[in-house]
């Protein structure tokens, strides 16, 4: 039977960039060939299909509204552009903090790379630090980027 909104579906899934790098997976195999998993830590339990309602908001939109109609077994590849994956870049969404007060803030001295979980619920990542300015980037790292899946649907509830 087709999928349809409300159905709970198990999806394996490839994510890439259109480049082709992958930056997400279900697949351990893939992770582990693409640098995402650690081969001396064998943790196949991170990597397992995704599983999510239909049209509930679980997952981005393109995805969601891909798996409608597709049936168990069934492969495809989907192109989620921006506005239907993690949103466009928005420049507004990136800050600028003198380092003092951005130390007083988090706790921590300011070092590129940092995850910043704000109090007002936005999480971001430092990008950049000098002398005078600690920059802080509240896009989603995805924000911005045309996405590419090789999908599976493996169950249907």
């Amino acid at each position: 039977m087709p999928i349809e909104p409300g159905d709970r579906v198990a999806m394996e899934y490839v994510g890439r960039f259109e480049d082709g790098s992958v930056f997400n997976t279900s697949r351990y195999e893939v992770a582990l060939e693409h640098g995402l998993a650690d081969a001396q830590e064998r943790d196949e339990s991170a990597y397992r299909p995704l599983s999510f309602v239909v049209g509930a908001q679980e997952i981005i939109d393109g995805l969601d509204e891909a798996v409608v109609g597709m049936t168990v077994g069934e492969n495809a590849t989907v192109t989620v552009p921006p506005e239907d994956g993690y949103g466009a870049f928005d420049a507004e969404r990136v800050r600028e903090y003198d380092p003092d007060v951005f130390e007083s803030m988090v706790g921590d001295e300011p070092e590129v790379g940092v995850h910043v979980h704000a109090e007002n619920g936005l999480h971001g990542d430092v990008t950049a630090v000098t002398d005078d300015v600690v920059e802080v980037d509240f896009n989603h790292e995805l924000a911005g980027k045309t996405l590419v899946f090789d999908i599976e649907i493996v169950a249907v509830e």
